[in-house]
């Protein structure tokens, strides 16, 4: 079973240039909309909340690209995986790498979640967040961290759809994803409409709204087209990580989420 199939492009085949342009320009347009989020983000709360709640951000945002750094390893090492397997046509070694990495990341996700929430303090007194920005950074680093699993766990889907040749379908949810954000930024954090007014706690909802959004829109629309990658029946076992999986997972992912 090709990827080309299955929502994907064979990246095996045909000239090398166009295809790995084709590939890249998705993926290249993926990353812009994720640092276009941020800084638009940024801008709804210094333009309504001020300086001190644009500092709040940022200090929880520091911690927050650091997570991100870590699952991209993994990620990337999973893609390495996924990608060997599908040029050996072989779709159930491709899933089976796909279970580990998703399985691993949801396991980390939860633990750095709840660990998270607990020392929020601590970790923001660590970073010498000023007294003025601390309620703020406080309240908008736990939303955060409440939101983290799905977030990061989106990521590493992302990533391994990509492994397979399909930087269409991370795009297409990449563009739900900061479409919510943006919108429900200045709603949640003014209250307008029926909504309450959140202040700083509205901009970290809706970042963490947007990130469930797109976990839930990436699942279902994996299982409607029939992705190469969905797990069905007894391939949901492969959610639990293998050994053999692990090692290459933490031994090519962890120092790529150094760098």
């Amino acid at each position: 079973m090709a990827a080309s199939t299955a929502g994907g492009k064979d990246l095996t085949q045909g000239p090398i240039a166009s295809t790995l342009l084709l590939f890249a320009i998705p993926t290249l347009a993926s990353n812009i909309l994720q640092s276009l989020n941020g800084s638009i983000n940024a801008i709804w709360v210094g333009r309504f909340l001020g300086p001190q709640a644009l500092a709040a951000t940022a200090n929880a945002n520091i911690i927050m690209f650091l997570m991100f750094s870590v699952v991209f390893g993994f990620g990337m090492a999973a893609t390495v995986m996924i990608g060997q397997s599908m040029g050996q046509r072989d779709v159930d070694a491709a899933r089976r790498a796909f279970g580990s990495a998703v399985g691993f990341c949801m396991g980390l996700a939860v633990v750095v979640s709840t660990a998270g929430w607990l020392g929020a303090p601590a970790l923001l007194r660590v970073l010498a967040t000023p007294a003025e920005a601390y309620d703020m950074a406080l309240v908008y680093l736990r939303v955060i961290f409440i939101a983290m699993p799905a977030t990061l766990l989106s990521v590493m889907m992302m990533m391994g759809l990509r492994g397979v040749g399909d930087a269409r379908t991370p795009l297409i949810f990449m563009i739900v994803s900061v479409g919510v954000d943006l919108i429900l930024n200045p709603v949640l954090i003014l209250g307008l409409g029926p909504f309450p007014a959140m202040g700083i706690a509205g901009s970290a909802t809706a970042t963490a709204l947007a990130g469930f959004i797109s976990l839930i829109g990436i699942i279902a629309y994996s299982y409607a087209r029939d992705l190469p990658l969905r797990l069905r029946g007894p391939e949901l076992a492969y959610l639990r990580p293998a050994a053999d999986q692990m090692r290459v997972l933490l031994g090519k992912g962890l120092p790529m989420g150094r760098k």
